[in-house]
């Protein structure tokens, strides 16, 4: 990878940010539909976890091009926690702004997109010994290098992958039992199950890259942590499909974001079967797994550009049509994201 390159890749998830930013800012001041209180504050949500994609991405970066150092080894995780915390407080607080049901669905909301944000954060803090996956690659034993993750410090980094992702799970079940508004509760539930969903994934992200670090990733982890992705992403895009068959349209719209939020998972599984493939073995196909993310953005934004058009004649459609278009530049970030890993991975 050039230097150029590694520009443009770091510059994606940043782009991709503002434009969550910049979107969900003129959603808020701009429309004129009541339901701008929870598409804009969510879309601008959103772009918090572009900034903890670009923490990795960076990360990774500086490895490859030779330029990381001390600083930036601890300054990156703790932006990713940073801002992880900082959409967990503003959620809590825009929640408890209005007992109305729109501050309760966006506030629940963001407050599960912080868990999301937490565990890209504890991607990226995997990833400050990315060098050592290329190195272990090529050996035949299972021994730990020196300066690699020790096992407690493997097990701490899953652990915590591991706790935002139960998190998720205990949010949205309590959510969807709550005695909260009805309508509130049911939609807020069901997209933290989608939330939910992609935790679970970088859980599986965060493990298969530390595995690799300690040099201990075995044959049946190559198949059991991209599984586990894929059955994230087809659990999150049927339980969306279940839930447009409800019979009230202002609940079955939740349906299309749960699908945008399985279409992250896939995009997440390119990661998770790119590193697994590349183990020990040679994929000539390995350049074409940065695909994956790439078709999950289109299919986003062409599920958003339609639903647009759907929101002229039944206006529930409104707040999906807009969060989709959110999903899609997550989904471009994490082309980014597994363009930089096959780079860095390539024989």
């Amino acid at each position: 990878m050039n230097y150029s390159i590694s520009i443009l890749f770091r510059a994606i998830p940043l782009i991709m940010a503002l434009f969550c930013f910049g979107y969900g800012s003129f959603i808020i001041g701009n429309s004129a539909d009541e339901a701008r209180f929870v598409a804009g504050p969510v879309i601008v949500s959103l772009g918090m976890i572009c900034i903890a994609l670009f923490a990795t991405a960076a990360t990774i970066i500086r490895q490859i091009i030779r330029t990381y150092n001390l600083i930036v080894q601890y300054a990156l995780p703790i932006l990713g926690y940073g801002v992880a915390a900082a959409t967990f407080f503003s959620g809590w607080l825009y929640m408890n702004q209005g007992y109305d049901a729109d501050h309760l669905i966006a506030g629940h909301v963001i407050c599960g997109v912080s868990f999301v944000t937490a565990c890209v954060a504890t991607t990226a803090t995997a990833s400050t010994r990315f060098s050592f996956i290329p190195e272990n690659s090529k050996r035949t034993d299972r021994e730990t290098p020196e300066g690699a993750f020790s096992s407690k410090q493997g097990n701490i980094l899953i652990g915590v992958a591991l706790f935002f992702a139960i998190m998720s799970w205990i949010w949205t079940f309590w959510l969807l039992d709550s005695d909260i508004d009805p309508d509130a509760g049911y939609i807020a539930g069901h997209v933290s199950a989608g939330l939910a969903c992609i935790c679970t994934s970088l859980f599986a992200l965060v493990t298969t890259i530390v595995r690799q670090v300690q040099n201990r990733y075995s044959e049946t982890e190559r198949n059991r942590w991209p599984a586990l992705v894929l059955s994230m992403g087809t659990l999150a895009m049927v339980w969306g499909f279940f839930v447009l068959g409800n019979g009230h349209p202002a609940l079955s719209s939740t349906g299309y974001i749960m699908i945008g939020l399985g279409l992250v998972c896939f995009s997440i599984s390119s990661k998770v079967i790119l590193l697994s493939a590349i183990w020990r073995r040679t994929f000539a196909l390995a350049n074409r797994i940065p695909l994956i993310p790439v078709c999950t953005a289109l299919l986003c934004l062409f599920l958003s550009a339609f639903l647009f058009e759907a929101a002229t004649v039944q206006e529930n459609l409104y707040v999906p049509a807009r969060v989709l278009a959110g999903l899609g530049g997550i989904c471009f970030t994490l082309f980014s994201i597994v363009s930089i890993l096959e780079s860095g991975t390539s024989k």
